[in-house]
Formats: C-alpha cells, sequence, structure tokens
C-alpha cells in the first residue's frame, strides 16, 4: 500500500517501525518505473522486512476475478511470450502471484529505483507458468515521470502493486497515456480506498482515519483518490475499466503484519495533526495490546483496477 514509512511518527509509541509500515512522504521521494539507468543513487524506500511481511495478506486480498481477461489474452498473441512490466515491484511478490496464474511462456520486466530490491526480486522469481511454460525476468531501475510508450514497446501487460496511491495525478496520467500508447492492458492492484474497519471499535478510529487520509493527499500524493482518478485518466483513453474491492483482513494470524501497519497509520495521522499526539499514543498501546492478545480485527480497504485497451479494430474491449 502507499501508506508506508517508517519516519511517520518519531517520538512516540510507533519507535521501531520497519522501514515502509507507514505512508508515503513527497513525490519526489519514490520514483519507481521508467527506462532503464534513469537517475541517480537513491536510499531504499521500503524495507525487504516490510515487504515480505505484507506479502501473504498482498496475496490474499487480490481480486482474482479480474484474471479472466488476461488469461485469454495471450492466445490472441503470436509468437513470442507474453511480455510484462511490473512497476515498482519491490522485492517481486507481485510477480509470485501474478505469473503462476497466467498461462505460456512469460518475460517479466521488472521496475524500481532500488538495485538492491530488483537484485531480490529477480532472484525470487518463479520460473513456470500456470501451464508450466518458461518464466524469465530482467530488471530496469527509473522513474515513473519518465515512463513513455516507447518503455512500454512490445509489452502484453503493465502491472503494479501498492503504487497508484504514492503518485501524483500527473504521474497517472502518464502511466495511462504510456498504456495506451503501447495498447497493453493494465493490472494494478491494491490501491487504499481511505476506508479502514477495526473490531473492537473506538471512537478514535474515524479521527485517525481522517488525518491518515489526509496525510496521504499531502504534496500532490492521490492517496485514497487514486483509484477515482485512474479510472477516469484510463477511461478518457477509450479502455475499459473494471475496479474490485481487494482489502486485507487482518486477524490474530497477522499479529506481526496489523502491528507494524498500526504503528505507521497511527503514526502518519499524528504527523498530519500533532494535537492528537497525547490520545493517539494511547490509542496505540490500547490497540497494540488488542492485537497482541489476539481481539484485534483489521480490514484495511483497498481496490484492484483492470484496465483493457479499445482493440485496434475499434470493437469493445
Amino acid at each position: 500500500m502507499g501508506e508506508e514509512d517508517g519516519g511517520a511518527g518519531r517520538g512516540m509509541a510507533v519507535d521501531g517501525v520497519v522501514a515502509g509500515a507507514g505512508p508515503v512522504g513527497r513525490s519526489a521521494d519514490r520514483g519507481v518505473v521508467g527506462p532503464r539507468g534513469a537517475g541517480g543513487e537513491e536510499p531504499p524506500r521500503y524495507a525487504p522486512e516490510w515487504l515480505r511481511l505484507r506479502e501473504g495478506a498482498d496475496a490474499a486480498a487480490r481480486a482474482r476475478e479480474l484474471l479472466g481477461p488476461l488469461r485469454i489474452r495471450p492466445a490472441d498473441r503470436t509468437g513470442g511470450p507474453l511480455v510484462v512490466h511490473d512497476l515498482g515491484c519491490g522485492t517481486g511478490s507481485m510477480g509470485r502471484w501474478l505469473a503462476p496464474r497466467l498461462p505460456g511462456a512469460q518475460h517479466w520486466i521488472l521496475h524500481d529505483r532500488d538495485p538492491g530490491l530488483l537484485r531480490f526480486a529477480a532472484m525470487a522469481a518463479p520460473r513456470a507458468a500456470a501451464d508450466g511454460g518458461p518464466v524469465t525476468v530482467e530488471t530496469r531501475r527509473g522513474d515513473v515521470a519518465r515512463l513513455t510508450p516507447e518503455v512500454l514497446t512490445g509489452a502484453s501487460l503493465v502491472t503494479a502493486s501498492a503504487l497508484l496511491d504514492v503518485l501524483t495525478r500527473a504521474e497517472v496520467e502518464t502511466l495511462a497515456d504510456a498504456c495506451a500508447g503501447a495498447g497493453c492492458p493494465a493490472l494494478l492492484t491494491l490501491s487504499v480506498a481511505g476506508r479502514v474497519e477495526l473490531t473492537p471499535a473506538d471512537p478514535l478510529d474515524t479521527v485517525i482515519t481522517e488525518a491518515f487520509n489526509a496525510h496521504q493527499r499531502r504534496a500532490g500524493l492521490l492517496g485514497p483518490d487514486a483509484v477515482t482518478v485512474a479510472r477516469e485518466a484510463f477511461a478518457e483513453r477509450g479502455a475499459t475499466v473494471r475496479p474490485h474491492p481487494s482489502p486485507w483482513r487482518l486477524g490474530p494470524e497477522e499479529a506481526a503484519l496489523t502491528g507494524q501497519w498500526l504503528r505507521g497509520w497511527v503514526g502518519a495521522a499524528v504527523e498530519q495533526r500533532p494535537e492528537l499526539r497525547g490520545p493517539a499514543e494511547r490509542y496505540l498501546t490500547t490497540r497494540l495490546a488488542a492485537c497482541a492478545a489476539g481481539t484485534l480485527r483489521v480490514t484495511v480497504h483497498h481496490t484492484d483496477l483492470l484496465a483493457l485497451p479499445r482493440p485496434k479494430g475499434g470493437g469493445p474491449a
């Protein structure tokens, strides 16, 4: 999700949150996709520990209902593997989830700004498709602002996980332009929806949620508005857009993930509204205790989005 950054809430009970378990900061902090070699050396944005911690919840949440058109489309191609561009690939969890669910030979092009994550993603990539076809991998570093149709030349699919909500409107439009120009579909999963449900409920739940959502929109980032903006951008370029809910449902088995998520979520709210610090620290202490006791349930709402380009013949997508 875009709601992850270990810098949130310094000085309160959120100390010890792993990098990535809170909201992002400035848009310039995370260029994640683009042409090979773009950009200089930058510190990593997301800790591998956080990405590994959330991988199971991500896999359970993604909308398998959106995969039908992608399983059919490879049969329309003539020769060569399915070419998939994975934007902001992190440790490669999207490829590990999706490649074994699509038939036919595949070639994955992994994009991220962090060379360490790229190396890990390449090493941990799946090697077989749903029907046993081969899966090959290459890596590219770069910046989302420089994504172009030329970068996506030959692409069969563009995919990303937890990316849209950390983009600006201009960056989403750049992504939509690139996909439309290349004539390829896009599967964009796990964008935050701005809604969280905690059981048992607490009066501060709504206050923290609203402050957190405001934090996500800082510096022009889309946060919980991302799916609406992306739907409009892809539709304006002729695509058929299909959204589908993809919530995290966290219980006692996901206590480690829930604890890290809570620290980042509350820390971001306090960063946005410093006057919440006292009540928020008490709130977080109570919530973490319930998490450790196995009595806390959390639903973090996300949305997956599939954008199918208009066929070149002009028929329906």
